[in-house]
């Protein structure tokens, strides 16, 4: 079986556009959570969220919906980085993951229809919508012509869609995916059905302080936006080619709850994790980093501590563990590629990211969630876990060192 390897990193987030805007706000624990200026939130319960700043990205991005411009943005910067060029583009693929699709160009045409009383809407509002347009439009502008498609499974979908994309090159049917997520959520629709749930942190005044994952006074999440891609390689094309080897995917794990659509799981969870350190052949004393889901909910925080400790056992109060939802929020199918970023862009800078905002212990939360300042580290292996609803759960294991 082929190793892959990690060659370009992409991403924009709550923290900016690229890759060194996203390193400087983890290590100084810097959150990127703000009011809403995107859309009029004067009427929303919830007004903030990790919104991409203004000025990071084209706002007349025409033709195409936010999420797959988000996506196209951090695809561009993971093929500069990896050197994209001479690649054969029927060994290249695209997966892409998105929780929501289009919800710009969806929310566009209903309020055309059911507000404006108008019978048309945008003649590319399909195109735009559904939730393959990003993989089509990555693949399309880097002419990979591989197997492509694109992954939905709620807020695990580009944790799997890195996982899947592993599996494909490392089964040899790929040399090389451009794998990761987008999701472009905040709109008015979209975050009333939010609100409906009752899980969202409700901070307005100090947005900054609002998610506060694992500690216990905890309010919920905070609904984010962005994306972030990675180009995978299998080990022997990235030598053959000379490129920049910036870590391995070593492992994956994905699990089904099959229980309720909403509560998580401690046992699918852990399952999940068990299977991606069994994948990567790392034992649990060896593993030095987990960037958790950690949303801040009172369930899913409690559920994911104690899935670490079914997994990991002893080990689970020795690792480092933090959440970087804290400082760019939930950005829904996207998060588990921006947490797998955020994870290597820090770890191979030194530093674990830090959990900020965790002010009082929780005795259903007592791990080592790094709280609230940067940890220098030489850290060589880390997880992500991404957890979504309907009982989705994806776990990906990296090496720092191919």
């Amino acid at each position: 079986m082929n190793r892959v390897v990690i060659t370009g990193i992409g991403i924009i987030s709550a923290f900016g556009r690229g890759r060194i805007a996203a390193l400087e706000a983890l290590r100084a624990g810097r959150s990127g959570i703000r009011r809403i200026t995107s859309i009029d939130s004067s009427t929303l319960v919830s007004q903030i969220a990790g919104e991409v700043p203004a000025g990071a990205y084209d706002e007349q991005h025409k033709g195409i919906d936010r999420f797959t411009h988000f996506a196209l943005l951090a695809a561009e910067e993971a093929a500069e980085q990896a050197r994209y060029e001479g690649f054969d583009p029927l060994r290249v693929g695209t997966l892409i993951g998105t929780g929501l699709g289009g919800c710009e160009a969806l929310d566009a045409g209903y309020r055309r229809v059911y507000r404006e009383g108008q019978t048309r809407v945008a003649p590319l509002t399909i195109p735009m919508s559904m939730y393959n347009a990003a993989t089509s439009a990555v693949a399309t502008k880097y002419q990979a012509k591989g197997i492509s498609y694109a992954v939905v499974s709620a807020c695990a979908s580009s944790a799997h869609a890195i996982g899947l994309a592993f599996q494909a090159i490392r089964s040899g049917q790929a040399d090389a995916m451009f794998a990761g997520g987008a999701d472009a959520p905040l709109t008015y629709g979209i975050i009333r059905g939010w609100e409906s749930l009752r899980v969202l942190a409700i901070d307005n005044e100090h947005p900054e302080e609002a998610c506060r994952p694992f500690s216990a006074d905890r309010k919920g999440l905070v609904l984010a936006e962005g994306a972030a891609v990675l180009l995978l390689e299998s080990l022997e094309h990235a030598q053959r080619r000379g490129a920049t080897i910036l870590g391995e995917v070593a492992g994956f794990g994905a699990t089904s709850d099959a229980g309720h659509v909403t509560d998580p799981s401690a046992d699918g969870a852990a399952r999940a994790i068990a299977m991606a350190l069994e994948d990567s052949a790392i034992r649990p004393e060896e593993l030095g980093y987990i960037n958790a889901h950690g949303t801040a909910t009172r369930a899913n925080d409690a559920t994911e501590t104690a899935a670490i400790k079914l997994a990991l056992g002893e080990a689970a109060h020795r690792v480092a563990i933090s959440s970087t939802k804290s400082m760019h929020g939930h950005a829904m199918g996207a998060s588990g590629a921006i947490e797998i970023a955020c994870s290597l862009i820090a770890l191979r800078e030194g530093f674990i990211p830090p959990t900020i905002n965790l002010t009082a212990a929780d005795p259903a939360c007592d791990l080592d969630y790094v709280p609230n300042t940067a940890r220098n580290a030489d850290v060589r292996t880390f997880i992500s876990n991404s957890f979504g609803f309907g009982g989705m759960n994806a776990v990906v294991a990296v090496r720092i060192e191919a």
